[in-house]
Parts: structure tokens; C-alpha cells; sequence
């Protein structure tokens, strides 16, 4: 995979619950990624947010079973990944970019990549499967460089 940080180069670098907006206002040789916007969500794990044993259900006949706990960790990095979707659609709609560059992990860029509209899957030029966000900048601006 080649990708060519050329100037004015969005790069998404995103998880369940921190995304960074970042624009490269260097060029190929030098970039220069500057945060445009940070989005978090609070996301506990599932055991902090539910409290309540999983319902029970009787069949006519047999033994009671339990219903299965929902994970609302899974359901908020779901929602977090719409979120950035969404923002990536009206930042494309008004033009803020031409290209832009996905990092998140595996299960993270997949949930983005579902909700993508179809203008900004025109301008995605590279999915990097990573979890970069407790990067700094310069380490995102090297990773890049070496991909």
C-alpha cells in the first residue's frame, strides 16, 4: 500500500470512542498533519454501563433460558462510527477535502466503512486496519511516511 501525503490530505484517525480530524498542511516529503477537530464519547465497558441480570424467557415447553446481555460497549462504538461518518459526509458535501485517508481498527473501520456515503467513499484513498489514536501527531506523520 502507497499513500502519497500530499497537501490538503485528510487523515481519520479513529477508535470506539476518540476520533482525530487531522489535514496535512505540509507536503509530500514534509508533511505537516494538523488536528482540525477531536470528537470523544465516553464509553464504558458493558459491565459499568448495565447493571441487570439478563432477562428470562419460558418456552411452552422446557426450561427457562436466559436472553442474551446486550453489549452496550459494541452498541456505542457503533454509534461513535456514525457519528464519524456523518461528520465525514458534511465535511465532504461542503468540499473540505479531496482525499482522505481511514485509520481505525479492524472492527472500528469496518462499522465506518458500513455508514460511509457514497461521496466520501469516492474520496477514501487508502484503510489502514490500526489503532493509532494514542499516537502522537509525529508518529502518525512517520507511520504514514513508511506505508
Amino acid at each position: 500500500m502507497s499513500i502519497t501525503l500530499k497537501r490538503g490530505l485528510w487523515v481519520i484517525v479513529a477508535d470506539g470512542e476518540k476520533a482525530l480530524f487531522l489535514r496535512n498542511r505540509g507536503d509530500t516529503r514534509h508533511p505537516d498533519l494538523q488536528v482540525v477537530q477531536e470528537m470523544e464519547q465516553e464509553n464504558p465497558a458493558t459491565r459499568e454501563q448495565g447493571t441487570d441480570k439478563p432477562g428470562r424467557y419460558n418456552e411452552a415447553a422446557g426450561p427457562r433460558s436466559a436472553i442474551e446481555e446486550t453489549d452496550w460497549h459494541r452498541i456505542g462504538k457503533e454509534r461513535f462510527a456514525d457519528n464519524i461518518a456523518g461528520r465525514l459526509y458534511k465535511l465532504a458535501h461542503r468540499g473540505a477535502f479531496e482525499e482522505v485517508v481511514l485509520i481505525a481498527p479492524p472492527q472500528v473501520l469496518g462499522e465506518i466503512r458500513l455508514k460511509l456515503h457514497k461521496e466520501v467513499c469516492d474520496k477514501v484513498k487508502a484503510q489502514i486496519p490500526k489503532t493509532l489514536t494514542n499516537h502522537t501527531v509525529s508518529e502518525i506523520e512517520k507511520l504514514l511516511q513508511a506505508a
